[in-house]
Formats: structure tokens, C-alpha cells, sequence
């Protein structure tokens, strides 16, 4: 346990951000989620739709550092070639 007033003021910080940060990590998981479930279906005009309100979730979870922005480019791309792969 922290001893000192500041480190205490540190873990509470440190546990508030964490929370945060992982509120928006499964905000991205979702919208993973949702496009891969959409191009499962079949429904390519669902997908694309998705995927773009998936794309600017990414894109803001990487601005924040929650991921790395290749992270991010790796994962916009597998969906784009998901939904172009699509008959």
C-alpha cells in the first residue's frame, strides 16, 4: 500500500485511468465485433456502414494511445479486406 500522501493520490489516479482505459478498449472490441458479425451475415451494406462508424472508434482509441496507431492501421485494414473479400 502507498505510504505517502502524494503516492496514494498516484494509486488513485493510477486505478481511475486504468478503468477508463479499459472502458474504452472493449468500446473497441465491440466495434470490432459488430463489423466481423455483419460480414458473417453476409449483409455488405451492413458492413460497410459498420465499418465506418467502427473506423473513427479506432481511430480515436489510437489518438488517445489506448493502442498503437499500427495497431489501429492493422486493424482497419483486415476488416476493409473482410468486407472486400465479400461475394
Amino acid at each position: 500500500m502507498a505510504n505517502t500522501a502524494s503516492a496514494r493520490k498516484a494509486a488513485r489516479q493510477s486505478e481511475k485511468r486504468r478503468q477508463h482505459n479499459a472502458s474504452l478498449r472493449s468500446r473497441l472490441r465491440t466495434a470490432i465485433k459488430n463489423v466481423v458479425k455483419a460480414v458473417e451475415a453476409g449483409d455488405k451494406a451492413k458492413a460497410k456502414t459498420v465499418f465506418q462508424s467502427a473506423t473513427s472508434v479506432i481511430d480515436s482509441i489510437a489518438d488517445k494511445d489506448i493502442i498503437h496507431k499500427n495497431k489501429a492501421a492493422r486493424h482497419k485494414s483486415r476488416l476493409s479486406a473482410s468486407i472486400k473479400a465479400m461475394a
